[in-house]
């Protein structure tokens, strides 16, 4: 790296700019572009290059090859999603992308929409009036159980163990990704061995998966099905690790991320009352005061665009790393191989250049007329380039059926401030909200309907 490339100020001796990042990453990198579109930071004796502006991100996210997924970032996520889909290099990603796409094809959206809708309207149907929900904890296990019954075919103890395990895990992940300390996450501290236990619990989970598809071969196909008929390039069944690693990395993708925007999307809702009030008409309209069904989702733009609005504010991939593997050039700038480089998404999608008052919650920004002026490569929640996320139409279809589901019944009421966490996954972390009734939910019944329309699927 050249000494052109802008380095932020305020590095301590030893530490660098870690403290800084781990008192408020989000304020922190919201910072740096004012020292440069490529900043070097330090985090601890780790030099990474950060991109501060969109179209260098849009460089980095285009060439895979050069650009990969490596380095001491991916060394500790890999402690937890091994050589998943989500982790591997470009090597085996182009093998692991073919072999699980299928399962993501847009005739497969539509049947898990189904699986959806059903899971968001029982969950809608379990609440009572006054009641108050760990809005977290109910959407991850609304999350779990959708993929468990789409793509995974879990027995109803290793959801619950599941449920358990991945919140730990990854916060256990997180930090050590973020902290330069690699000797204290070997002391036998009580997080240290929450963290371990957590890892031997998603691991028992897949084992029993695997197993159990083994005592019931002819069950209906199933991801974990297609991976153990898989074969890679080379001709060979997929190892009980390379499975393993495959699930890990679909249940973070397909769960905690999801879970992370439901929640924030219920946050924003109920701080903005004419957000709320449009969405109620619409999902109102478009049931004709009967139980939702995937049918409605053509006509559910208004949520569509409350999901992209949130997704913009609070994406949960809000950090992406890469790291060089050869010597190149990023804006300009000369960096040799083995370079740890940096993008945020959340950095790009609060830029008052590309998003005018990017802190005003606000969905008609994905109104056709003013979509055609965002720029290109400007809103990337699920990643840009041939490593973009596998589940993005799965993760979009999902939120939009939910937050739909929920409005036809409830107001979700919240007394919380506005506090994004960022973790593995970018949410507003626990969150309390409280259940009120929809006082005028439906319109009025239409010529030729059921007057006393069932309340469930």
């Amino acid at each position: 790296m050249n000494s052109t490339v802008a380095t932020a100020p305020g590095a301590l001796p030893a530490v660098g700019h870690a403290l800084a990042f781990l008192r408020d990453p989000l304020a922190f990198l919201a910072s740096l572009p004012a020292h440069g579109d490529v900043v070097a930071i330090r985090l601890g004796p780790r030099t990474v290059v950060v991109a501060c502006d969109p179209a260098v991100t849009r460089e980095i996210l285009s060439a895979p090859r050069t650009f990969d997924k490596g380095g001491p970032f991916y060394d500790k996520a890999r402690l937890l999603l091994g050589n998943g889909l989500g982790t591997s290099s470009w090597q085996d990603h182009r093998w692991q992308r073919r072999l699980l796409q299928p399962q993501f094809h847009a005739a497969q959206i539509k049947a898990y929409a189904t699986v959806m809708t059903q899971e968001a309207v029982a969950l809608a149907a379990s609440w009572r009036p006054g009641q108050v929900i760990d809005a977290r904890r109910e959407f991850q296990a609304l999350t779990i159980q959708v993929l468990n019954r789409a793509l995974f075919s879990l027995r109803e103890d290793d959801q619950r163990l599941l449920a358990r395990a991945l919140p730990i895990a990854f916060d256990g992940v997180y930090w050590r990704m973020v902290i330069p300390l690699e000797s204290w996450f070997r002391l036998p501290t009580p997080a240290n061995r929450r963290f371990t236990r957590a890892r031997e619990c998603l691991r028992h989970v897949a084992a029993n998966a695997i197993k159990e598809h083994h005592r019931t071969p002819d069950g209906p196909s199933t991801l974990l099905s297609t991976l153990l008929d898989a074969r890679t390039d080379s001709g060979e069944a997929l190892s009980e690790r390379d499975i393993h690693d495959q699930l890990v990395t679909i249940m973070f993708a397909g769960t905690d991320t999801t879970a992370d925007t439901l929640t924030s999307a219920f946050q924003l809702i109920s701080m903005h009352p004419e957000v709320e009030e449009r969405l109620h008409e619409e999902v109102s309209t478009a049931t004709g005061g009967r139980p939702l069904t995937p049918d409605a989702l053509p006509a559910l733009d208004h949520t569509r665009r409350v999901v992209l609005e949130t997704l913009r504010m609070f994406p949960p991939g809000w950090i992406v790393t890469r790291v060089t593997t050869t010597d190149t050039h990023l804006a300009g700038h000369h960096l040799p191989a083995g370079t740890d480089v940096l993008c945020s998404p959340y950095l790009h999608h609060h830029d008052p250049a590309l998003f005018p008052d990017p802190n005003r919650f606000d969905p008609d920004r994905w109104l056709p007329h003013r979509n055609d002026t965002v720029p290109r490569g400007a809103m990337i929640p699920f990643g840009g380039g041939n490593r973009k996320c596998i589940g993005d139409q799965f993760a979009l279809t999902q939120a939009t059926l939910v937050i739909a589901a929920i409005a036809a019944k409830w107001r979700l009421r919240s007394t919380s401030p506005l506090s994004p966490r960022p973790r593995m996954s970018l949410g507003p972390g626990r969150l309390r909200l409280i259940c009120e009734p929809r006082t005028a939910a439906n319109p009025s019944p239409r010529p030729g309907d059921d007057p006393h329309p069932e309340s469930d699927l």
